[in-house]
């Protein structure tokens, strides 16, 4: 999904830093099943888009991640109306679960022949140029224009405009957490409390990286 070579990194990073945040979550603090449960879901998406962002991905089929990501996003729905005690929680619950349907959108757009209006053979169409380019990326020989035909093949018209959406949302969610953050750890008192916070079981740091590098993702896929 991604030509270039550098921001394929970048994007595996972010996403590298996540799995580790939300895996030393797991077992530095204790914390009820459902808080569990979410930092599982956490770390397969992270490790989804870390694959996602590599052109081999573009082989692996796309329609079970897809129903898994739309399933996670109804267990946060699930989660925010059932087992949230507090409003804070709820909302970020809500917010999980638009992060995963947005993962479910990602898949679907990638396959190209689900989505209502799609060209048919979309999917075969986009997977078969995305190899292309590439291989043509190894030899430092593609047009640059391919990159467009590669993103919006088989695509309907609305497509675009989703990914612009979802791409700005997770650029203001990224900066959001990451205020957010600064302030828990303001808000902690002598050193040894703000050293706790650094990383905490909530796990906003990670939170950070996630939407900066789904933003970036959905800022390629326009």
């Amino acid at each position: 999904m991604i030509d270039d070579l550098l921001l394929r990194w970048v994007v595996t990073v972010l996403f590298g830093l996540s799995i580790a945040q939300f895996s030393y979550s797991l077992v530095a603090h204790r914390m009820r099943w459902t808080g569990v449960v979410g930092h599982l879901l956490h770390i397969v998406m992270a490790l989804a888009m870390v694959v996602m962002a590599w052109p081999f991905s573009m082989e692996w089929p796309t329609t079970g991640p897809m129903i898994f990501f739309g399933a996670a996003a109804v267990w946060f729905v699930v989660a925010a109306a059932a087992f949230a005690t507090q409003e804070p929680e709820r909302v970020a619950h809500g917010y999980h679960a638009v992060m995963m349907a947005a993962m479910a959108w990602m898949y679907a757009a990638m396959n190209g022949d689900i989505l209502p209006g799609a060209d048919s053979g979309g999917s075969h169409d986009m997977h078969t140029m995305a190899l292309a380019m590439s291989e043509m990326n190894v030899a430092h020989s593609h047009s640059p224009d391919m990159g467009d035909m590669d993103m919006h093949a088989g695509l309907p018209g609305y497509a675009t405009a989703i990914n612009w959406v979802l791409g700005i949302v997770f650029l203001v969610a990224a900066l959001g957490w990451l205020y957010l953050y600064f302030s828990r750890r303001r808000i902690a008192g002598d050193p040894q409390e703000r050293a706790s916070a650094l990383l905490t079981h909530t796990g906003e740091l990670s939170q950070v990286f996630m939407a900066a590098g789904m933003s970036i993702m959905f800022f390629v896929m326009v």
